[in-house]
């Protein structure tokens, strides 16, 4: 009997130590979220009813699940229980230090998002090409590369769109003629120089890279 005892008691620690840990994260799967929130419930809702009872104390419990279904156990009231909560509360000498704690902290994080604000303005003004009188040097050559980067994929996008737009009017059959028009009046005189030299073909036009004229390096600005 000894020996069967150990062994069961062998077997049980096994299954134990098998088991694992259940990572605590939201359930993905909703059935087996679903078949989770109800055991979970029953068995708060079971040892919320046990401390009650066992320790004489009064117990509320309020539950909304995912679908915003209601569920809740008091041994007393609920609505009394809450009332008791709010008269403990309020009554607390604490309750006026905690308020101002709270005041303090969100005048805080008010401040932070306030500079924030200021600087993405700034920035936004810097890009634009104003405000530039309070930048250094540095600040000033690292605005410059990021207008330049903008600049550029910018200019890519637009000829991307160009040459789509091309392609697509030389399949319903536009002249070349009409094309200079048409991107003539779109500003577009690079892309003119283009179909200018390009060779005729029966389809479309042959999209290849056409690089803009580069816009001359002119500081906005005397440097002291």
């Amino acid at each position: 009997m000894a020996f069967q005892s150990d062994q069961s008691r062998e077997m049980s620690s096994e299954r134990k130590s098998g088991r694992g840990k259940i990572e605590i994260k939201r359930i993905e799967n909703t059935t087996n979220r679903q078949v989770t929130f109800c055991k979970r419930r029953n068995g708060l809702l079971k040892k919320a009813y046990e401390l009650s009872v066992l320790c004489d104390a009064e117990v509320a419990l309020i539950v909304f699940s995912g679908r915003g279904r209601l569920y809740e156990y008091a041994n007393n009231s609920v609505k009394a229980t809450i009332e008791r909560y709010k008269k403990a509360t309020s009554d607390s000498p604490n309750s006026g230090s905690i308020s101002e704690a709270n005041i303090q902290y969100y005048q805080q994080e008010a401040s932070k998002l306030r500079a924030q604000i200021s600087n993405l303005q700034n920035q936004n003004k810097n890009m634009l090409g104003e405000s530039l009188g309070a930048l250094t040097l540095r600040e000033l050559k690292n605005l410059e590369s990021r207008v330049e980067r903008a600049i550029a994929k910018i200019r890519s996008k637009k000829n991307e769109l160009i040459f789509a737009e091309i392609e697509f009017k030389c399949r319903r059959g536009l002249s070349r003629l009409m094309l200079e028009t048409i991107f003539k009046s779109m500003g577009c005189n690079h892309i003119m120089v283009y179909l200018a030299t390009a060779r005729p073909t029966t389809s479309s036009v042959s999209l290849i890279q056409v690089k803009e004229p580069p816009v001359p390096h002119v500081v906005p600005f005397p440097l002291s």
